[in-house]
């Protein structure tokens, strides 16, 4: 099953590649692909946000008045979940199915000389002189399949700036959302302990997996800015 989800991806970036001439640009144009058939689900996370730092309130009123008995408060609290037909654990589906493309994408564009990845070896295959202009992506990135930890030891400071900026911008994108979410700071807090350890795993990730994450995270905060605000307006009649 795991050959087969890197194979369909590796096979849809050939196709969008012959459309579009450009690797960086396939991977944009799936990232826009595998968001619009997510969108049900991302509109039900945003949704089950809301409606969680919505009822905070209630629930650390329900931890108060509990507190000195954990099984009534567990009791409770699922009582009040299922009254306010709010599922805890709605804003975590979206992420968990991305995933395994993450993944697969990582896999499909990284490995390493002995165990190459479906893009590696098909590029290997290439004539020398074509080999560059196919792991490019337009003037932004010298080579999609290059992680920026190599490109700084390999190639110095001016060469990774790209780079360094991709995986800036890949931290961002997973503390941003949270930033813009009404909430608490505890979560907040908790969103930029996580945006820091991502950074790491940026560093040292294939650029082409840093472009479908960034790509999609901008889609995603388009996306929940414009239901927020619906929310907030539907909430306030």
């Amino acid at each position: 099953m795991w050959q087969a989800i890197k194979e369909a991806i590796f096979s849809g970036l050939q196709f969008l590649n012959d459309v579009t001439g450009d690797y960086g640009v396939a991977i944009v144009l799936l990232t826009l692909i595998i968001r619009g058939l997510m969108i049900p689900l991302t509109v039900k996370q945003t949704r089950s946000m809301y409606e969680m730092q919505r009822i905070q309130p209630k629930i650390k009123a329900l931890q108060k008045k509990y507190k000195d008995d954990k099984e009534k408060l567990q009791e409770e609290t699922l009582k009040f979940y299922q009254e306010n037909k709010v599922n805890p654990f709605g804003g975590c589906l979206p992420l968990l199915l991305q995933m395994p493309v993450f993944i697969a994408l990582y896999q499909v564009l990284g490995g390493t000389p002995d165990r190459p990845g479906l893009f590696l070896e098909y590029v290997a295959a290439l004539p020398e002189a074509e080999q560059a202009a196919v792991t490019r992506f337009w003037i932004f990135l010298p080579d999609l399949t290059a992680t920026p930890t190599a490109v700084w030891s390999e190639q110095g400071l001016l060469s990774a700036l790209p780079y360094a900026v991709l995986v800036v911008l890949f931290g961002l994108s997973i503390w941003l959302p949270q930033m813009l979410m009404p909430g608490e700071n505890q979560q907040k807090q908790i969103a930029g302990i996580m945006a820091v350890f991502m950074l790491y795993i940026g560093w040292i990730s294939p650029a082409g997996v840093l472009v479908y994450w960034v790509t999609s995270s901008l889609l995603g905060i388009f996306q929940q800015q414009i239901q927020l605000k619906f929310l907030g307006q539907k909430g306030e009649k």
